[in-house]
């Protein structure tokens, strides 16, 4: 749905400044119906590169493709028609001030010439959606920072587009607005079939919502893939940001074992062996396990305090043979 190919985007230096490099031969597949994330710290390239989807920024080199057509090798005035597939949401809302919210909503089919009459029928009906259907005669100064960014996710679905991509969406929104947003864009993506591609430098926003993330790190893509497989992947930059590895403490006496939770390989599996089968006494000396991806995956760091050893090694060879991720780091 979404793919960009060795794409590089470079800014001309300001006066006598050297040239900006942005974007440095990215490589981005998303599938049609995924909920992607974009990830990085500031000045990575995230909002360049959510800018080159649409074409709001044409890249210096490589191609853009989205639902099948390659935007890239289209004239500017395809590429207009071609952005009505893909809805736009901006982290400061970017709302008319002078128009009410089922108004807001609207502006964009009264662009392309949609009847008043349907107008009104679609804005009421996307307004219902995101759960403002009683603010729709608001302005956006008599609403909160999460019904202004309803507003704007309802306008930007108000032409039926296959893909919404969202810059930021939910940084200028406190914890309960960006909670009740992530929710809402979820929900529209299984409700109305989206491709959605989500930008941010919040880790906790891609393990809330997201199937599938990269980490751009100075232009360049440095980890990525479904977050269920991320996940699992010990040498994983983005893993480690997701859920950092619990360390181990030289100064904890016992044997630790480090291991990695996922909803196939439950840490229940590792102490049953343990606890039961061998009679170990265990306890959890790091990590925790969280929802990711709509799944449980975790990183812990079991201290085994008491017991006879001796089939320890046989056991965590028959662990990892039946799936699970467990690794002994002390002893």
């Amino acid at each position: 749905m979404i793919e960009l190919n060795r794409v590089r985007k470079v800014f001309p230096g300001r006066r006598d400044a050297a040239e900006v490099v942005a974007l440095d031969g990215v490589d981005l597949t998303v599938p049609a119906g995924d909920f992607a994330g974009v990830v990085g710290p500031s000045g990575s390239g995230k909002s360049t590169l959510i800018r080159l989807v649409n074409l709001l920024e044409r890249p210096t080199s490589g191609s853009v493709a989205v639902a099948g057509r390659v935007l890239t090798d289209l004239p500017a005035d395809q590429v207009r028609q071609a952005r009505s597939s893909i809805g736009m949401v901006f982290q400061h809302f970017e709302l008319m001030d002078s128009r009410t919210a089922a108004e807001n909503v609207e502006h964009p089919l009264e662009l392309t010439g949609v009847g008043r009459a349907e107008r009104r029928r679609r804005s009421a009906e996307l307004l219902d959606l995101v759960g403002l259907a009683e603010r729709a005669g608001a302005r956006p100064r008599q609403l909160s920072g999460g019904q202004k960014q309803r507003v704007a996710i309802a306008r930007a679905l108000a032409a039926r587009p296959q893909v919404l991509l969202c810059d930021e969406a939910t940084s200028a929104l406190d914890q309960a607005s960006t909670t009740g947003v992530l929710e809402l864009l979820r929900r529209v993506r299984d409700e109305l079939g989206l491709t959605v591609l989500l930008i941010t430098h919040e880790m906790a926003v891609v393990k809330a919502v997201c199937d599938s993330a990269v980490l751009l790190e100075a232009g360049r893509v440095v980890d990525g893939g479904r977050l269920d497989d991320v996940l699992t992947r010990d040498d994983s930059p983005l893993a480690a940001a997701l859920l950092p590895a619990p360390i181990a403490d030289d100064r904890v006496a016992g044997t630790l074992l480090r291991v990695t939770v996922t909803e196939t390989a439950p840490e229940a599996a590792v102490l049953r062996v343990l606890v039961g089968q061998l009679g170990l006494a265990v306890e959890v000396a790091g990590g925790s396990v969280e929802t990711v991806a709509g799944g449980r995956h975790g990183r812990l760091l079991l201290r085994i305090t008491d017991g006879d050893l001796s089939g320890l090694d046989t056991a965590l060879q028959q662990l990892r043979a039946e799936g699970s991720k467990v690794e002994r780091v002390a002893a």
